[in-house]
C-alpha cells in the first residue's frame, strides 16, 4: 500500500501519480497496437519513476537511473482468462499506515501453460481486482523480485480490462511490474500468495 502521507503536498503528489497511472493504463486498454501500447507504458513508468515527487525510488537509486528493465513485448504471454468459481477465503494485510487491509478471493484463472492464479478482491473502501504473480525467476540472479509482480491492482489504475467473454479479464504478463516495495522499503504492499505461486519462469515485464 503507501507510504505514509505526511503534508498536504505529499498527498496531491499522490493523487496525481494515481492520475497518471489510470491514464497510461486508459490509453493501453483502447490501444490496437499491443507494442506501441507496451511501449507507451515503460515509457510513461520510467518518467514517473525518474521525475515524479512520489517515485518509490531512493534518493540515491534515482540519481543514476535510465530506466526500469523491463523486457520487449511477447505476445505470446497475453492471454484473456475466465474467473471460476472458488471456496471463498480471504486474508488480511497489515500495513503501518492503512491498518488491516483486507483481500477476499473473487475466484480462480487458469491461465495456460503458466498455472492457477487467485483472482481477489479488496474488501474495502475503493474495492478492486488484485492479481499478484511469483514465478520461478523470483529471487534468481537477474530475475523477478523476490516478492512476486503485480499484474492487475485495480484500485491504484492498473487495469487490463476485460476479456471478450463474459466473466473474463486481461492478463497480460508483459505489464507485470514491481510492487513499490521492491525499490524503498518504507512501502508496504501485499505481496503474492501461495496461490499466486506458478513453477514456471515468466520472462517478460519488469525484471529486478
Amino acid at each position: 500500500m503507501d507510504a505514509e502521507l505526511t503534508t498536504p503536498a505529499t498527498a496531491l503528489d499522490l493523487a496525481l501519480w494515481r492520475r497518471t497511472v489510470f491514464s497510461l493504463y486508459e490509453q493501453v486498454r483502447t490501444s490496437a497496437d499491443l507494442y506501441a501500447a507496451h511501449d507507451l507504458w515503460r515509457r510513461g513508468r520510467d518518467d514517473l519513476f525518474a521525475h515524479h515527487p512520489s517515485s518509490p525510488l531512493l534518493d540515491r537509486d534515482r540519481e543514476d537511473f535510465t530506466g526500469l528493465l523491463v523486457k520487449p513485448y511477447d505476445p505470446d504471454f497475453r492471454f484473456e482468462a475466465a474467473i471460476e468459481a472458488a471456496e471463498p477465503r480471504g486474508f488480511d494485510f497489515e500495513t503501518g499506515t492503512d491498518g488491516i487491509v483486507p483481500f477476499q478471493l473473487v475466484g480462480t484463472a487458469d491461465v495456460p501453460g503458466i498455472g492457477t492464479l487467485d483472482v481477489w478482491r479488496l474488501a474495502s473502501y475503493g474495492g478492486g481486482l488484485f492479481v499478484p504473480v511469483k514465478d520461478a525467476l523470483a529471487g534468481t540472479p537477474g530475475g523477478t523480485y523476490g516478492g512476486g509482480r503485480y499484474l492487475l491492482d485495480t484500485v491504484k489504475g492498473a487495469d487490463l480490462g476485460a476479456g471478450q467473454e463474459p466473466g473474463s479479464i486481461v492478463l497480460d504478463f508483459n505489464f507485470a511490474y514491481n510492487p513499490s516495495c521492491a525499490y524503498d522499503p518504507a512501502w508496504a504492499c501485499p505481496l503474492a500468495q501461495p496461490g499466486n505461486t506458478v513453477a514456471v519462469d515468466i520472462p517478460v515485464g519488469e525484471r529486478y
